[in-house]
């Protein structure tokens, strides 16, 4: 049985907001999306008022997730500050006013002053290190790069797991050739599906392919946070998080949420694709996750009947990066179509022909992966 919209409205219709209205009547729900037990909406409020509807997030979900037929969750609380608005004053002492308090009323006091936002970060149970893999752009082979680099780690004996939190554009279900939806077990958390050896998790498991995902940045926040907490990684090595291009919500999601031990940036030879990873490895460095090198990708292209390698996006571009910014330079991966053509297939090229060239290229990155998180994980 799966749940329907009235069936979510209904029950949130039993919760009342901070001045004591329903919530279906507060005007602050977005379009709730549910089908296949998955719902999705978010409440959006002022943002002099977010501290005060927090809780009220927390109870919308937990009643979400009592309905019978609901496997996945995700509110996302929307604060946003009204053009020209100013921030709120200072409450008032109570003159006797009959009514429900202004909302920014129900504020804690401040304790100490304002707290980091890596204060949150707390390791996920069983994961000794997590790490990114991310570009400055997209179209740069970062996903096929995060697998092979996953499998690469798993060759050398640890335990590893991939989570795709590409949010707007999802690779890994056709990069994996998994398109199952994933189970919750005894606790309602989320159990990662298995191949190649890895535990798996992707925001493509949860929607369909064709699916737009409009999302404002709090939704994203959310949801990348989820897949983090509520997945049962298990005991892990190593959990390699494919991340969307850019420098947005899900980077400082993922670098507030959880202690990150590394990040691997990766680009083609270009300068437009040098400019944009240079912004991404500045951020992390902004953010105190250390870089644990660049990977230059679409190196080169090897002619398969004669020999001749091209450098079609240029070539060296990375190296000469990492050593400009002090970085380790992790390697080439040549533009094959042997790795495209695998991938496409849900058969990375590591796991497909482990005997070939490009898999010991792949491994070679991962061995210097591991060895710079030595220390944090076990010798293999």
């Amino acid at each position: 049985m799966s749940v329907t919209q009235q069936q979510v409205l209904d029950s949130l219709a039993r919760i009342k907001s901070p001045r004591g209205v329903a919530l279906t009547n507060a005007n602050v729900l977005s379009p709730i999306s549910a089908s296949d037990g998955k719902v999705f909406f978010s409440i959006n409020v002022d943002a002099a008022e977010a501290r005060a509807w927090e809780p009220i997030r927390g109870e919308a979900e937990a009643a979400v997730r009592s309905l019978p037929g609901v496997t996945t969750v995700m509110v996302a609380l929307t604060a946003e500050r009204k053009p020209g608005s100013a921030p709120p004053p200072p409450p008032q002492p109570s003159r006797g006013t009959p009514g429900v308090q202004p909302v920014h009323a129900h504020k804690p006091p401040p304790q100490g002053g304002a707290q980091s936002p890596m204060a949150r970060q707390s390791e996920i149970p069983g994961v000794a290190a997590v790490i990114a893999v991310a570009s400055g752009k997209g179209g740069v082979g970062k996903s096929t790069t995060a697998l092979n680099l996953a499998l690469g780690l798993r060759d050398l004996g640890l335990k590893v797991g991939l989570l795709d939190a590409d949010i707007y554009g999802p690779s890994v279900p056709r990069l994996t050739g998994l398109h199952d939806k994933p189970e919750l077990d005894g606790e309602r958390k989320m159990i990662p599906l298995r191949r190649f050896g890895l535990a798996i998790m992707s925001i493509g498991f949860l929607v369909e392919e064709e699916t737009a995902m409009i999302w404002r940045g709090p939704m994203v926040m959310s949801a990348v946070t989820q897949m983090l907490r509520d997945v049962a990684w298990g005991t892990l090595d190593v959990l390699v998080v494919d991340m969307p291009p850019g420098t947005g919500d899900a980077q400082l999601t993922l670098a507030q949420n959880v202690p990150l031990k590394g990040a691997v940036i990766v680009s083609t030879p270009q300068d437009l694709s040098l400019i944009d990873a240079r912004r991404g490895l500045a951020m992390f460095r902004k953010v105190n996750v250390p870089v644990l090198g660049i990977v230059e990708n679409m190196s080169y292209f090897q002619c398969p009947h004669c020999g001749t390698k091209s450098d079609i996006f240029g070539h060296g571009g990375a190296r000469h990066e990492a050593e400009k910014l002090g970085v380790p330079f992790l390697g080439e991966i040549p533009l094959h179509m042997a790795i495209r053509a695998t991938s496409d297939a849900g058969n990375p090229v590591v796991d497909s022909e482990p005997d070939g060239p490009h898999a010991a290229i792949y491994r070679a990155i991962a061995e210097q992966v591991r060895d710079q998180l030595k220390g944090v994980i076990a010798a293999a």
